[in-house]
């Protein structure tokens, strides 16, 4: 019989995003790939330090069962083979069943998300993110030095999500960025009851809903979701019927009008946040893992 990643979340990432590799990376950006290669190599017995990203992925990991292995993670790396032999090793010195992986050294390694079947995929390469988001796969650019989460939910994967240009298009966001707040509630309220299109970590939700019904009762691990925008009443009614709509509850709605989002996610402690504007990530940031969807118009403006 065939072996195929079908009916699986697949989760790709790079093994930066995965473990702290900041060390070894200043070697790359001071010399070149040979140099960070050997540095490589020559720890290829030093189990690597959890990266950003490390918290979620052995969480998701832990809803495998002797019945049923409903999470498959993938390396997919810029990096060269030799380095991908520390990758595995430390994954396997953490306890982490990662089995698979893809080494480009150098080369974008976007192309390979379409056969994985991948519903996410984090990496600290900008323009690796941009590629897989325009191929239109959740993807987020990795904050390597964002804190990490806490352990007081071991039982627990907590995702928190902006809406607009994130789980949502930015068909809203463009109405605010051209005519200002005031068209932007108008826009909404007018709209209340039309969903908005999908964004681009609409898969990723769809994914993670079907995970949590297939573990209800016997999964070992639960899944807490959270909405985290920068909405307020009136406008958060279209995000919610938006939802409701597409028949996937989240656990938390947080409608903040424009307020820090840190103090927000300090209070939730996810394992991870994903918002479209830098601004919010770096306030994320500080309190928690984070990744940038580099996607929608105030990304278009960031580089135009």
């Amino acid at each position: 019989m065939a072996v195929s990643l079908q009916n699986k979340l697949v989760v790709a990432l790079s093994s930066r995003a995965l473990f702290d590799f900041e060390e070894e990376n200043q070697v790359f950006e001071s010399s070149d790939d040979r140099a960070y290669m050997s540095v490589q190599l020559e720890r290829i017995d030093q189990v690597a330090k959890p990266g950003a990203a490390f918290p979620l992925v052995r969480k998701l990991l832990a809803f495998n069962t002797a019945e049923a292995n409903r999470v498959e993670v993938v390396i997919l790396s810029r990096n060269d083979p030799v380095s991908g032999l520390r990758v595995f090793r430390s994954s396997r010195a953490h306890g982490l069943s990662i089995e698979r992986g893809v080494f480009t050294r150098g080369r974008s390694p976007y192309r390979y998300l379409k056969p994985l079947g991948a519903v996410l995929f984090l990496s600290t390469n900008e323009a690796d993110v941009r590629d897989a988001l325009e191929a239109g796969f959740p993807a987020a650019r990795v904050y390597p030095n964002s804190v990490r989460a806490a352990e007081q939910y071991p039982d627990e994967v907590r995702i928190a999500f902006d809406g607009d240009a994130v789980l949502f298009s930015d068909e809203a966001e463009q109405v605010f960025q051209r005519d200002g707040l005031p068209a932007f509630i108008e826009h909404e309220t007018e709209r209340a009851s039309t969903p908005l299109p999908p964004g681009p970590f609409k898969p990723l939700l769809d994914a993670l809903d079907r995970l949590q019904k297939a573990g209800e009762g016997h999964a070992p691990m639960r899944l807490r979701t959270a909405l985290v925008t920068a909405r307020s009443a009136p406008a958060h009614e279209r995000a919610v019927r938006t939802l409701m709509q597409w028949g996937i509850e989240v656990d938390e709605a947080m409608f903040l009008g424009g307020l820090d989002k840190g103090a927000f996610l300090r209070e939730f402690e996810p394992d991870f946040f994903f918002d479209d504007q830098t601004r919010h990530c770096d306030s994320a940031a500080l309190v928690a893992p984070t990744g940038h969807v580099a996607a929608g118009i105030a990304n278009l403006l960031k580089i135009s």
